[in-house]
Parts: C-alpha cells; structure tokens; sequence
C-alpha cells in the first residue's frame, strides 16, 4: 500500500513532485494558497539544465512537451560596459543545454499533466502541527484540515511546513532587484533590443547592475540589481512609479541611453524584489513523516538554480517514494541524503555571484565585475 501524499505549494517543484508521483500510480493532493492558476503573473524567463531541470521533466515524462517550448535563440547572453561596449557575446548555437522557457507556461504544462481536482486552490496554510508516529494536521484559512501521514513543503521561502524540522529562517542577502517590463520592443524601443540582443544582457558596475531578457511575445524584461540594505529602499515610495524611476535612473547617470531606457522606459510599475537566503549547509535531522524540498529547502541567492533544483527535487523525491511503497522513512531518508549536498554546492555558488556584485567602489571595478562575470558564464556554457 502506497501512502497519500500531501504536498503544500503549486510552485514547479511541488507540481514535479506530484506529477512524477502520478506517473508511478501513487496518490497525492497539492494544497496551494493562490486562488487559481491566474491570480498572478508568474515570472519570466527560465534556463532549464540538461543536467538537472531537465532530468526532472524527462523523469516527469514531459520533455517532448517542454522543447515545445523553448524560445529558440535565448541562450545568447551579452555582457557589456555602461557605455554600451561589448564584453563578451556568447551566441546561441543551438548546442547548449540550457534551454529558456516562459515560467508561466512551464507551470501551466505541469498543471496540464495532472489528473483534474489534484490541485486544491485557495487552500492558504494557517498551522502545522505534529500528531504523532509521522502524522501531522494541516489547517488552512479558509477553516478546512487535513491529516496526513506524509507531509512535503514546497511552500518557498517563507515556508509553514519548515519550522516542523528546522529553526532556520531567511536572511537578507544584501541585494535586491527591481523589477520591470517593456511590451511591443521592437517598434517602440529598437535600441534597447539591439543592446540586449537574442537572449540576456548584464551592464554591471560597483554594487549595481542592469540585467535583462528577451522574452516572448516581443518584450523586454529588466531586472536592475542592488547591494543596499532594506533600509534603502525603504525610503522609496514605490507607490510613486515614476519617482521610483528617476530614483533609479540617477543611479545609472551617465550610462548608455540603450541601457538606462530599459529603467526609464518601463511599462510597468517598478517591482521590488528582496533577496533572501537560508543557511548553505541547512539542513535537519529526519523526522517521521515530513521533509522539504526547493525554497523550504534551500533558498538560495539568485544563480539561475532554483527553479531547476525545486523541479529535481520534486522528481527525486517522487522517484525515492515509489521506489520504497509502504517505507516513507526509507524514501525520505535516500531523498534528503543526496538534496543536501547538491543544494549546498549550487547555494555556495550563488553566494560568490553577490559578493562579484558588491565588489568595493573604484572605477576600475566595473571591468572587474564584468571579466568575473564572464568567467562564470563560459563555465556554465560549458558544463
């Protein structure tokens, strides 16, 4: 007899989890707080790894379907100076093995794969506590529970099914991003698009930088990276978007105008997005019943890892319960044995990116910033 499988989150490492689970014939329900599919955008743009995210999909039996969406071409990525000059311009020969995907579309095919009712929407996590001999009690907002021998937080950062093994809680990485779009690129804003290219551009500098994809339907997604404390942006009204703008923008006077347009010509209202991290090495003793997997796991500083870690973590996961019917420690155990080094290594890495970002002030710096970062991107194009 195979055990019901609760998991809590929707995001795409719950969703692996649940569909690797139905391809082996096992039972389980995802809980989500969202009330629908479309009660938010979902992100942009997402590598996939041939050496992980796409491990999870071919053990999820969707890897025909993912290549149907790639957006072919977006592997490119550009470095330049802030005066627009080319550092490094590694094209997209249609040989790399990270392929780009919309996230939205990647979320909606794993939602696809699942038998219909799987998916609990509106189901916001109030409590967690322990029953006993591995059962917990879930409670939700809207007043419905749940008891479940077999427990999974896919629930990210800021996890309600954490604290069940571990005390951990996330730390401001000392960088945050802004976050904004513009639509119709091509007709409207012909420089910015040259600058960016097929696929994704980074303009670093001293504890900044502008970083930018090519997405689909003819849009340019911007993200403008800073090492500040919270407090900074705090002093922000970000209820003001066009003062929140020409905030930003006077941190980048004197820049390419290609490049500023990606900040001044936004679409959309600036977004601010924190980043947080837990421990490198977290990680806990087994206890009956329950474990962990992606950002409850193992958040990490931003290194274009997460989404593919979560969806590895998922099949794995999946893959160790089937493996084992009827011995959820068993499963849980060869599950966690091999996440916790793997996300040590992979969060190891994300932290050595922010601490390239905050390298010290001096005008030397930014070719600095930029030759490491180009290390680091012919070292991912290769492995």
């Amino acid at each position: 007899m195979t055990t019901h499988v609760t998991i809590i989150g929707a995001g795409l490492g719950g969703l692996a989890l649940a569909r690797v689970l139905h391809v082996h014939g096992i039972p389980a329900t995802v809980h989500e707080a969202e009330s629908s599919p479309m009660a938010r955008a979902q992100g942009g743009m997402l590598d996939i790894h041939d050496y992980n995210g796409q491990l999870a999909l071919e053990a999820a039996g969707l890897l025909d379907e993912f290549r149907a969406l790639i957006l072919e071409g977006r592997q490119q990525t550009r470095i330049v100076d802030r005066d627009g000059t080319v550092l490094l311009d590694l094209a997209d020969d249609g040989t790399g093995g990270r392929p780009e995907v919309q996230r939205g579309e990647l979320r909606q095919l794993l939602l696809d794969s699942l038998p219909d009712g799987t998916v609990h929407w509106g189901h916001k996590v109030d409590g967690v506590r322990a029953l006993g001999d591995g059962r917990h009690e879930v409670s939700f907002t809207n007043g419905t529970t749940v008891v479940t021998s077999l427990l999974v937080g896919a629930d990210g950062a800021w996890s309600k099914v954490r604290p069940l093994l571990s005390d951990a809680t996330p730390e401001y990485t000392g960088t945050s991003a802004i976050e904004l779009y513009l639509f119709d690129a091509d007709t409207r804003r012909p420089a910015a698009v040259k600058a960016v290219g097929g696929g994704s551009l980074m303009a670093p500098a001293q504890g900044r930088m502008i970083l930018a994809h090519r997405e689909g339907g003819d849009v340019l997604h911007t993200y403008v990276m800073f090492t500040r404390p919270l407090d900074w942006f705090g002093d922000i009204d970000f209820t003001d978007s066009a003062a929140v703008i020409a905030r930003i923008a006077r941190e980048f006077d004197g820049w390419a105008p290609e490049l500023t347009a990606l900040v001044t010509e936004s679409d959309t209202a600036p977004a601010l997005r924190s980043h947080y991290t837990l421990p490198v090495e977290h990680r806990w003793e087994r206890v009956p019943g329950v474990t962990l997997l992606g950002d409850a796991a193992h958040l990490t500083a931003p290194n274009g890892e997460g989404a593919n870690l979560a969806l590895l973590d998922g099949a794995e996961l999946g893959q160790a319960i089937a493996a084992h019917p009827g011995d959820v420690e068993a499963a849980l155990a060869e599950y966690e044995q091999a996440m916790f080094p793997r996300s040590a290594e992979i969060g190891a890495q994300g932290d050595d990116f922010l601490d390239r970002l905050a390298t010290d002030d001096g005008e030397e710096k930014s070719r600095v910033i930029a030759d490491a970062l180009a290390e680091l991107a012919v070292a991912k194009r290769s492995s």
